[in-house]
């Protein structure tokens, strides 16, 4: 049994939280319209989920029907002309030809991907709160939020910035891979989807710095902290400029470089967020945090609450 320090708190009080010497780090990425309705000439409905735009015309995407589909099927959206030919399945997820470059489908057709457990459809609305204040609209790749961000409104990201406190912005631009239970008995069979990351210098400097300092380098939700694992742990624990994809699948075990803290939303069993906080704050401290927060009645998923964790010493 682990005895444990746990305060409750609101998000406001952040602030009080952090020292002048600390860096936040945000990732900025948007979420597009990447979910799509069609259906096949025998009227079976299907739903498209874009995964991953390849080139002007191809993507990859996750595709859910109640009838079986096949290489060369052709899926009509709404009561236009346009299609989606689907080419070739690639494990658990489809590649796909547009009838048109697929961000002019995607403006024309898509809705905001919420999440499954929201049982109703995207409205107006959505397009923006289902955002983080601080998206950048050229960076507009990602088919679900980084939910953690969803607690900031810009006069909070202004108390933190009165605080001292820097802000260093990275991107992951997350797939739907993020989500994917864990149905291997064995973890480490467990395959994690590629997903694209961006960091720059200027984030580097701000997070050097705060190391220099003495501070601490603080991410704001688990695709922060992962796109800055995934490159120091390329590069021996340094960080390097650096656009491309990763993989990384942190489990209890893993040697963590450069987070000292993480800002994070209450996560789902079988799910590889849950293993990364188990990884980051200490399985036995994270189960007796999860059993607090049932026990208090915190809210789960990506509109609920969330904690702020400190590195597990050990």
């Amino acid at each position: 049994m682990v005895e444990h320090d746990f305060k409750d708190l609101v998000f406001s009080e952040l602030p009080n939280l952090l020292k002048p010497e600390d860096v936040l780090v945000i990732n900025d990425t948007r979420v597009i319209n990447a979910r799509l309705v069609g259906q096949k000439e025998t009227g079976a409905r299907v739903e498209l989920l874009i995964e991953k735009i390849l080139d002007k015309e191809n993507s990859l995407v996750q595709l859910r029907s109640n009838s079986r589909l096949r290489e060369g099927d052709k899926i009509s959206l709404s009561e236009s002309n346009e299609s989606v030919s689907l080419i070739k399945k690639r494990g658990d997820i489809w590649q796909v030809r547009f009838s048109q470059p697929a961000q002019k489908i995607i403006d024309s057709f898509g809705l905001v991907p919420l999440p499954p457990y929201i049982k109703r459809e995207a409205n107006s609305s959505d397009a923006e709160r289902y955002q983080t204040v601080y998206a950048d609209p050229a960076k507009n790749y990602s088919v679900a939020a980084p939910t953690a961000g969803f607690h900031f409104d810009n006069e909070l990201l202004d108390s933190v910035m009165d605080k001292g406190v820097n802000i260093a912005k990275i991107a992951l631009h997350i797939g739907m891979g993020t989500f994917k239970p864990i149905k291997s008995k064995v973890i480490t069979d467990h395959k994690m989807h590629k997903e694209s990351i961006e960091l720059k210098q200027e984030a580097i400097d701000l997070i050097n710095l705060s190391k220099e300092k003495g501070g601490r380098v603080i991410c704001v939700g688990t695709t922060s902290l992962r796109c800055l694992e995934s490159i120091a742990k390329d590069n021996k624990g340094v960080l390097k400029p650096f656009t491309g994809e990763t993989n990384l699948f942190i489990y209890p075990g893993f040697k963590f470089s450069v987070a000292d803290a993480l800002i994070t939303n209450f996560h789902l069993p079988k799910s590889t967020l849950l293993l990364l906080v188990s990884a980051f704050g200490g399985y036995e401290k994270m189960r007796e945090a999860y059993k607090y927060a049932i026990q208090e009645k915190y809210r789960f998923y990506s509109y609920g609450d969330s904690m702020f964790i400190n590195a597990n010493p050990d």
